[in-house]
């Protein structure tokens, strides 16, 4: 939709049905409108999340590609940090109805003005200049430039270098999400209620500092590379956990393990737009992206149904550690079958 209309009217509507979702959560009056809620919250965030606004940043760099998408999705960082602590506030202070109705009001208060503000442009050939600020006689050096999107897609979709990103990432992102969504009930017998409180959130902060260094290099490195190095450590971080059951391994292995984890969720798009192109990233990575987030979402599950098998977390995380080798693996093939 992006690369067929353009972010303007995509992500102007997603904010609107963001907002309506947002409202209406605490106004329901049986479970359909539940349902109905949380469709147009997950449609609107679809709009705004990795595949939606790396879709709109992609026309508009070529050297500073991997910059400008890391720091575009440090927003979402900052925005766990701030916005839902915020939130349960207000739900404290106005109770549930009144809060979300209010920040369903803000959401679009906020955030439509500002996209029909800023993204009235398509891209950079509509001010007179070419990517990365460039005159627009300068010329990406992609050499996909004249194929047509429909044709690009088709051609990206026969080769094993596109499916091992949604492979790779899937697994790598399947393992995050379950150890993130399991990671206060992880942490909580040796660090308390508040104690495990604190490390989620610290973990959310050196993810926000991971995706601040990967600003700053990842337009230096080939980023496939450097996308398997940290599903590795990763891979190390959980294994300490499970092999050395301490507190002090815990606290140290999960501030490692959130400042990977802002740098895996931002990788993906970065990779594809690196190898296949800007012209049809919308349509390319858009089918990744759908890959990634539809197999990562059984993560919480997949860790819920080991922790039953196993009776405790030192298995899972072991399983978890091989989870992340084994993604690590895919990315390198598809690089050395290009």
């Amino acid at each position: 939709l992006v690369d067929r209309w353009g972010p303007r009217p995509v992500i102007s509507c997603g904010a609107l049905l963001l907002a309506f979702g947002v409202a209406a959560i605490g106004q329901l009056s049986s479970l359909w409108q539940l349902y109905a809620a949380f469709v147009c919250m997950g449609l609107g965030y679809a709009t705004m999340s990795v595949t939606g606004l790396s879709a709109a940043i992609a026309p508009w760099f070529e050297r500073h590609q991997g910059r400008s998408v890391a720091l575009a999705l440090t927003g979402a960082s900052i925005g766990a940090m701030v916005v839902v602590p915020l939130l349960v506030l207000a739900i404290g202070a106005l109770g549930f109805a009144e809060a979300t109705l209010r920040a369903g009001l803000l959401t679009a208060v906020v955030l439509i003005p500002l996209v029909l503000i800023v993204l009235r442009c398509r891209g950079p050939g509509d001010l007179g200049l070419g990517r990365d600020g460039d005159s627009p006689e300068a010329k990406a050096p992609t050499g996909r430039a004249d194929a047509a999107p429909s044709a690009m897609r088709r051609d990206a979709l026969r080769t094993f270098l596109l499916w091992s990103v949604p492979i790779g990432f899937a697994l790598g992102l399947t393992v995050q999400i379950g150890f993130l969504t399991h990671h206060y009930a992880l942490a909580e017998p040796s660090l308390g209620a508040e104690g495990a409180g604190w490390l989620v959130g610290a973990t959310g902060f050196t993810g926000l500092l991971g995706r601040l260094l990967l600003a700053r290099v990842a337009d230096q490195v080939d980023t496939r590379t450097y996308s398997a190095a940290i599903l590795v450590v990763q891979a190390v971080v959980l294994g300490a956990m499970a092999l050395f059951p301490s507190v002090a391994v815990l606290i140290a292995m999960s501030l490692v393990y959130g400042f990977c984890l802002g740098q895996i969720t931002t990788l993906s798009p970065i990779v594809v737009r690196r190898e296949f192109g800007a012209a049809a990233f919308g349509a390319i990575y858009g089918i990744a992206g759908t890959v990634i987030q539809f197999c990562s979402a059984f993560g919480p599950a997949i860790f819920g149904v080991l922790v039953d098998l196993f009776g405790g977390y030192g298995p899972v995380l072991a399983v978890a550690a091989g989870f992340e080798l084994s993604a690590a693996l895919v990315l390198l093939v598809g690089r050395a079958r290009r």
